[in-house]
């Protein structure tokens, strides 16, 4: 092949790579409510807590976050494990602004916003996103000690060891 057919190539491919669709994670035209409302009966039912991801597609963050604890073993193992996930979209097509005014607006810590849920639906926690990065993503052992920290076994000894 010639220097120009190289060329050719490369520039093709090039664009093909900038054509893909962004990743999208979360879904605008979603019921959040009703979406957590399964989620809470499952964890629930399985012992678990419900974690929603609050953000958008949009979000670069939101779309790191989404990438590590998908693409990392052990993070992915916990939030198996110990949660029911549920991605909540704010975005302009939709803020779900009304469902989110329920949790005591955890859109004020940024996006994304993590936001922890018992069986019962009842919040327990708030996670503000940016205590979690480390350089240009997310802290592995961060992320691993938060989503260890709210579990239901991890609430069970801390209340074990303090009665």
């Amino acid at each position: 092949m010639n220097k120009l057919s190289l060329l050719v190539i490369s520039m093709l491919l090039c664009l093909g790579a900038f054509a893909q669709e962004p990743v999208k994670i979360y879904n605008p035209l979603a019921d959040a409510k009703a979406e957590v409302t399964a989620a809470t009966i499952l964890a629930k039912a399985e012992g678990k807590r419900v974690f929603l991801q609050i953000g958008g597609n949009w979000c670069p963050w939101c779309l790191r976050f989404n990438k590590l604890v998908h693409e990392d073993a052990t993070l992915d193992s916990l939030l198996k494990a110990n949660y029911e996930v549920v991605k909540v979209n704010y975005s302009k097509e939709n803020t779900n602004s009304t469902f989110l005014a329920t949790l005591d607006y955890p859109q004020r810590f940024g996006f994304p916003v993590f936001v922890i849920l018992d069986g019962d639906g009842k919040r327990i926690h708030t996670q503000d996103s940016g205590l979690l990065e480390d350089g240009l993503g997310y802290g592995q052992k961060k992320v691993a000690t938060m989503l260890t920290m709210w579990s239901v076994d991890a609430m069970r000894k801390t209340i074990e060891k303090f009665k």
